[in-house]
């Protein structure tokens, strides 16, 4: 099979996308996007979280490097997320996402809330006998599990942060994100001011925009007020009553699209331009998080971007081009962000309502990168893994004609990584094997050169 020349053409526009230097606001603010998919949050969750923690922090006085040590703790706050989903839906046997995007409205210094959310969330589906088991390993053991929950996410959140470059004070910023005022958060049962103040901000702000999210600046305001002395610093509380009346604030706070309002309000003496290698460093620290999110999809990420710039490297392509649509497949499977583990992990077969929501995660992933301008042409590229040549793909159904050379190449790698890895339906597929069911679907599913150039370079690869 030849490629066509519209594939061809499409391919080279990844070159022209990347000459503009990119701002480290503008990279971490649109890959939050994927952080509130994680947390069953609205799209822009985590930057309108920026936007009033920033609020907050200015009228504090903070100093500027204080204030950037803010900016990101905020941004970021959401890191370690996808690294407990798999636990609690292992612990609650129903939809990650939705317990999770629910628990943001409970308080628990509510016995009655809490009881409520359990009994709401275990067993969804299940049998009498299953929910049972649950209830009573929870009653028993709950507030050890709640702990491990919150550990889990807290740690990996902060070592995310290191990884992708930032402060010790931005790590730990996140990392006691969940602990509260009077001293009954968790995991470390922090109180007062031995939490850090970037936590303390971080945590009214979330509270702040959930509640805006449910019922606007009265609901937000009051929700924050209740919880002063408990969950807050009754000053932080004051100074969050004080904006009421600043109109401009919560006119922004409700805009559909307030990224790059955001931007501005990153210290102007501490804003940056990414480096490549840093670039790759985000790419790769955010391939970690998608990852993360099932047991079944370890280290995915990173091959099929290895995959990838193998066969490029075989079909001859630039090292700008290798390096930029390798980074796309680092980042092809982002949307899965926003699938819940009780169909990523599903032993079993899916409904057609499950698969369905499995479809999605490849639109969630367009729209995910989308945000960052210069990826655009990136983000459908990337967005279009599942596309087929016979036109039976998702999201979009397109032709061969219209999926580019680029798209081919990633499709092809996440195929070989998804046989040859072992699934919650199956075993890994030994290598031999995997090629023949590819060469099958040459034509339909899979691009006979592209698959050539896989072939080529197997070898290379460690696939022991």
């Amino acid at each position: 099979m030849s490629f066509s020349n519209n594939a061809f053409n499409n391919s080279l526009l990844l070159e022209q996308d990347f000459d503009a230097p990119l701002l480290l606001s503008e990279v971490i603010g649109a890959l939050s996007y994927a952080l509130d998919l994680t947390e069953g949050q609205p799209p822009g969750h985590s930057i309108r979280c920026c936007w009033i923690g920033m609020h907050i922090g200015q009228t504090l006085g903070l100093s500027q490097q204080d204030q950037w040590n803010l900016y990101y703790t905020l941004l970021l706050k959401d890191a370690g997320c996808s690294s407990n989903a798999a636990r609690l839906y292992e612990l609650y046997g129903g939809d990650d996402r939705q317990a999770k995007k629910d628990f943001k409205f409970v308080d628990n210094e509510s016995f009655k809330q809490v009881s409520e959310f359990v009994l709401k969330h275990t067993g969804v589906g299940e049998g009498f006998l299953n929910k049972t088991k649950r209830l009573l390993n929870l009653a028993v053991h709950g507030e050890e599990l709640a702990t491990e929950l919150m550990e889990t996410r807290c740690e990996r959140g902060a070592d995310i942060a290191i990884r992708l470059g930032f402060t010790e004070e931005i790590a730990n910023g996140i990392r006691y994100l969940d602990e509260h005022w009077n001293g009954n958060g968790k995991p470390y049962r922090l109180a007062g001011n031995e939490i850090p103040l970037t936590s303390q901000i971080a945590l009214l702000a979330q509270v702040a925009d959930v509640f805006f999210q449910l019922g606007g600046k009265v609901a937000s305001l009051n929700e924050v007020v209740s919880r002063s002395n408990t969950w807050f610093d009754p000053e932080l509380v004051k100074i969050y009553q004080g904006l009421e009346t600043n109109f401009n604030f919560w006119n922004k706070l409700a805009q559909e699209n307030m990224q790059q309002e955001v931007q501005l309000l990153e210290p102007s003496s501490f804003v940056m331009t990414v480096s490549d290698k840093r670039l790759d460093d985000i790419t790769a620290a955010f391939g970690m998080i998608v990852d993360s999110k099932s047991s079944y999809t370890f280290n995915h990420s990173s091959r099929v971007a290895l995959y990838t710039d193998k066969i490029s490297d075989q079909l001859g392509f630039s090292e700008v081009h290798r390096k930029h649509l390798k980074r796309g497949a680092m980042l092809h499977d982002i949307g899965k962000l926003g699938v819940s583990n009780s169909i990523l992990d599903k032993p079993g077969k899916l409904t057609n309502e499950e698969r369905e929501m499995v479809e999605k995660h490849a639109y969630y992933t367009e729209k995910i990168l989308s945000h960052l301008s210069p990826f655009s042409t990136l983000a459908k590229i990337s967005g279009a893994h599942h596309e087929r040549l016979d036109g039976k793909g998702y999201p979009y159904g397109l032709s061969a004609e219209e999926i580019t050379l680029d798209t081919r190449i990633i499709t092809t790698a996440d195929i070989f990584d998804a046989i040859t890895a072992k699934r919650p339906y199956r075993d890994a597929v030994p290598v031999e094997k995997t090629i023949k069911i590819m060469e099958s679907e040459c034509g339909t599913a899979i691009d006979e050169v592209v698959l050539e150039a896989l072939k080529s370079k197997i070898p290379e690869l460690d696939l022991d």
